[in-house]
């Protein structure tokens, strides 16, 4: 039996899965095709419908190049129509009034989609909890601005348009949530990697902070990414469009999609206009107004990995030995070099891999994830950090001739693996190891050979995600106490493992330091 549900675009059938009781609705569109004359607009209401629109198969994912092994997508195909999201719900009735998770992908601003199976909401959903994941535009197409965008713009601005997005679907959620059972004023979001910059971002703006109810940031803040003034930014779309070879904006939108998405090739995140100062998302610079504390003052959970980085990836090809190690700290640092040695230091080669491996984490995003949590804090609000140590069992022997990629990846072929950044062997948790977990989605990743120990700390997650997005706190019964951040004469955090602790802060000296070198310093 399938359930009607009425939303202020039109109904939506959805399916149900008879075995658990949990509803999905997959493909719903929050916003209009930002195609053609909407090619950089912010995000459109959605067009109404007529009669019941079949919501069982996910909408197409935004246009993206193949970047990152670990990629699994359901989506019907690419398209810049692409601004759909996806509701699992235990009780599709406007009485239940359940909490509400709304949970942004990562990948880097480039990647990903709301139709991995990663993310999938229903064990979320089997834990009393509705859960929704949401696209969003990627590169060129949400990080772009130009002088002509922002003189047609009535804002005045341009850029910013992938977070555009994700405040439209936040509006859509407190407009629509309630007739799928959720509870609009109970909403919290989550997200990993681009999707934790996401929810920092979001909980920032003023015009989504007051639609959220509480925030969960795994692996980022948003001061990973410079923020760029808008005339910076403009010059920077100027600068595509030149090398594209269409410099105004008619040509631009003339351009297809495709064409605009093979001219990125080769550009990394930082190279599209991240966080741009336009005067309306971001009114200032993002950490200016979360140091003034004009952020959603809502609950906080928010970590890192203990591996976020390995070690080649500040020493690259570099065997780890002392030697190599101080002469890469002394490219990078100059005359601080013997403080950085003193913070990560690496006498030793199995010392330097550990420093190594610690330092280009931090540099990463574990140290812009402090910066959020310590200002939160800061700011009087209730933050619960967690770090998360427990690393991936090995691959099915069927994975034979695999090998970890960068940023938590596989690459499955050998001659891809030839022209990639292969990482050594993970000792810890890696850049988005925690997802399958903290979602009960293991048995979706077909490529690692859960055990027991997997399970187990899988339901540890589950267990303080659910209970965070019901009430503002991880904590609950059959778990170990989790003492907010700041609980104490020192500050304090959840070690996520096979035995789970809570450990006293030991690294400030380094977030102080990485916090001089952020500002010039």
């Amino acid at each position: 039996m399938t359930a009607t549900v009425i939303t202020v675009s039109g109904k939506v059938s959805g399916a149900i899965d008879e075995r658990t009781g949990v509803h999905s609705f997959q493909g719903i569109p929050f916003a209009a095709p930002p195609v053609g004359a909407l090619r950089w607009q912010p995000p459109q209401p959605t067009p109404p419908w007529p009669g019941i629109r079949r919501a069982h198969r996910f909408g197409p994912r935004a246009m993206q190049l193949p970047v990152f092994g670990d990629m699994n997508f359901r989506s019907r195909g690419m398209s810049e129509d692409c601004l759909y999201l996806n509701v699992w719900t235990p009780d599709p009735s406007a009485t239940a009034r359940l909490p509400v998770l709304v949970y942004f992908y990562g990948g880097g601003f480039i990647a990903g989609d709301g139709s991995e199976p990663r993310y999938d909401g229903a064990q979320m959903a089997r834990r009393g909890i509705v859960a929704v994941t949401v696209n969003y535009r990627l590169n060129i197409f949400g990080f772009f601005a130009h002088p002509e965008l922002s003189a047609v713009s009535p804002q005045h601005c341009s850029g910013n348009y992938g977070f555009l997005d994700q405040h439209a679907a936040l509006r859509w959620v407190s407009d629509n949530i309630a007739a799928f059972g959720g509870d609009p004023a109970r909403v919290t979001i989550a997200g990993e990697s681009a999707g934790s910059m996401s929810v920092n971002a979001q909980i920032i703006s003023p015009l989504s902070k007051d639609l959220i109810a509480g925030a969960i940031g795994s692996s980022g803040g948003i001061g990973v990414t410079p923020p760029a003034a808008l005339e910076e930014a403009e010059q920077r779309g100027l600068a595509f469009a030149q090398k594209l070879g269409a410099p105004s904006l008619a040509e631009l939108r003339a351009t297809p999609a495709r064409k605009l998405l093979k001219a990125t090739a080769g550009m990394a995140p930082h190279d599209f206009a991240l966080t741009v100062v336009d005067g309306w998302f971001f009114p200032k610079p993002p950490l200016e107004l979360l140091a003034a504390g004009e952020q959603a003052r809502v609950p906080l959970m928010v970590g890192w990995n203990s591996e976020e980085m390995n070690y080649a990836a500040l020493l690259g090809e570099l065997a780890p030995t002392p030697e190599n190690y101080a002469s890469v700290i002394k490219a990078l640092y100059g005359e601080r070099t013997e403080e950085v040695l003193r913070l990560y230091p690496g006498e030793t080669a199995e010392q330097v891999e550990q420093s190594a491996t610690d330092l280009a984490g931090d540099r990463f995003l574990v140290y812009s994830t402090w910066q959020w949590a310590d200002a939160h804090r800061k700011a009087g609000c209730p933050v619960y950090r967690y770090y998360y140590a427990h690393p991936r069992p090995p691959m099915v022997p069927e994975m034979t001739g695999a090998v970890a990629g960068l940023a938590g990846g596989v690459i499955r072929d050998a001659d891809a693996a030839a022209q990639s950044m292969v990482m050594p062997p993970a000792k810890g948790a890696v850049h988005s190891a925690d997802i399958e977990y903290a979602m009960g989605n293991l048995d979706t990743n077909p490529v690692y050979a859960w055990t027991a120990e997997d399970e187990q700390v899988s339901a540890l997650m589950q267990g303080y995600y659910a209970n965070f997005v019901k009430t503002g706190d991880p904590n609950g019964p059959g778990l170990p106490h989790w003492p907010r951040l700041g609980e104490g004469a020192e500050a304090q955090y959840m070690v996520w493992d096979v035995n789970p602790q809570v450990m006293v802060e030991r690294h400030q000296a380094r977030y102080a330091f990485h916090a001089q070198v952020y500002t010039g310093r």
